[in-house]
């Protein structure tokens, strides 16, 4: 993966990433659309495909709906790294197939509109505006399969098969 940096701070919200006033339409892109609304009004209009979202602590703290993972990744963001997410926000990016990556070292470090490139398989984040280089902890296995399958439900269904 590799893409332009969107930064935000700490405790980035459910209801920030997507304001519940825009839940009545669950199509993803619609959701998409709406992103970010409320603290970046050029989000949406302006992410392109393959970029990447960075954040600080906490990051998806809030209501334990799988809308927030869901209007980012639809959005064209490919992964996010955070100093840390909410567990609640950490399962549903993983059940949605959605790559998300701790690292308060990148976090910290990388900012806004840098070039960045990721290897979620290893872990290793390269900013390449800076040349900077950090390692996360890369996904257990069965957790990079379950990203590789597209989430949680298509993983199943694939092991189902093979069965």
């Amino acid at each position: 993966m590799r893409g332009k940096v969107w930064k935000y701070g700490d405790h980035i919200d459910t209801d920030v990433i997507i304001p519940a006033r825009y839940l009545n339409n669950p199509d993803p892109a619609a959701l998409a659309s709406h992103c970010m609304v409320d603290i970046d009004e050029g989000f949406a209009g302006s992410v392109e495909d393959g970029d990447i979202m960075v954040g600080g602590w906490n990051f998806g703290c809030g209501s334990s709906r799988e809308h927030a993972p869901v209007a980012i990744q639809a959005s064209g963001i490919s992964c996010v790294i955070a100093a840390s997410f909410a567990r609640i926000f950490y399962r549903n990016s993983i059940n949605i197939g959605f790559p998300i990556l701790e690292c308060p070292e990148a976090s910290e470090a990388i900012k806004a509109g840098d070039i960045v490139s990721v290897d979620t398989k290893t872990g290793v984040i390269t900013d390449e505006t800076t040349g900077e280089t950090f390692q996360a902890k890369p996904f257990p296995a069965f957790i990079e399969q379950i990203i590789d399958s597209g989430g949680l439900l298509p993983y199943l269904k694939s092991k189902q098969a093979k069965q």
